[in-house]
């Protein structure tokens, strides 16, 4: 009689741990998932916002020589999203204006105002990127200090010879509850059911520095833009921008 609760007692306690292991690892899981989706969220967010963005530039700019300088002077090193096909492509051209606003009096002016209110949408939309990466890389970090502290409170080593402790306590074979888990090194298993942290965000998405405000790049922006648009031959939006 004695024998049976003790039974009984074991394989409430390995439940209960089991549970609690289980439950507990779960939830980690669950937020991975969502850093995830978070991830991804932002990498579409940043073709659709900033990579328009940059796209509009480089059609207006045209010249690869001078969206080169251009962007070098706003501070982005590396050019993202370009390629030489963009610049002609018609159908992109008429997608990435979509819905944009022309403004001006001249030719030249219209020209111009449309390079400057693409490039201050583009800061912004860099800076409203760089604050989510960086809130990401916040929640990455927790879920890396939550898995640590899971892991310190729950060590398989640990539980298996507790485990082993309840059989040899109540003399149940190994084959009951734990069954081939308490069987296995507390090593080998903690090995095979560790759940890694999610990669670093700056791993997945990629690093954009803060680009300079307009205000203090006007004159020599104006410069390389007037080359751009002498060089296109004095362009009308009009025919750039597609109905």
């Amino acid at each position: 009689m004695n024998e049976d609760i003790n039974d009984i007692l074991a394989l409430e306690v390995k439940k209960e741990m089991a549970d609690r292991y289980f439950g507990f690892r779960k939830l980690i899981e669950e937020d991975i998932r969502e850093y995830d989706n978070k991830v991804l969220t932002s990498f579409r967010r940043l073709e659709q916002k900033i990579g328009f963005d940059l796209v509009r530039l480089y059609i207006l700019l045209k010249d690869e020589n001078l969206i080169h300088e251009f962007f070098q002077l706003a501070g982005l090193d590396r050019l993202i999203f370009y390629d030489r096909y963009l610049t002609e492509s018609a159908t992109l051209r008429k997608r990435v204006f979509a819905g944009q606003k022309i403004h001006g009096l001249t030719r030249a002016g219209r020209f111009k105002n449309m390079i400057f209110d693409t490039y201050e949408a583009l800061c912004k939309d860099i800076d409203q990127y760089r604050e989510n990466v960086a809130k990401l890389a916040s929640e990455r970090e927790s879920i890396a200090e939550e898995i640590r502290y899971f892991y310190h409170k729950h060590d398989l080593g640990i539980m298996m010879d507790f485990l082993r402790g309840l059989d040899r306590a109540s003399g149940a074979q190994a084959s009951d509850m734990a069954g081939g888990l308490v069987q296995q090194s507390g090593d080998d298993l903690n090995q095979k059911l560790r759940v890694q942290p999610p990669p670093p965000v700056d791993e997945l998405l990629p690093v954009i520095p803060p680009l300079i405000p307009l205000p203090r790049l006007k004159e020599p922006f104006k410069k390389i833009v007037a080359r751009a648009f002498l060089s296109q031959g004095k362009p009308d939006l009009r025919e750039i921008v597609l109905p």
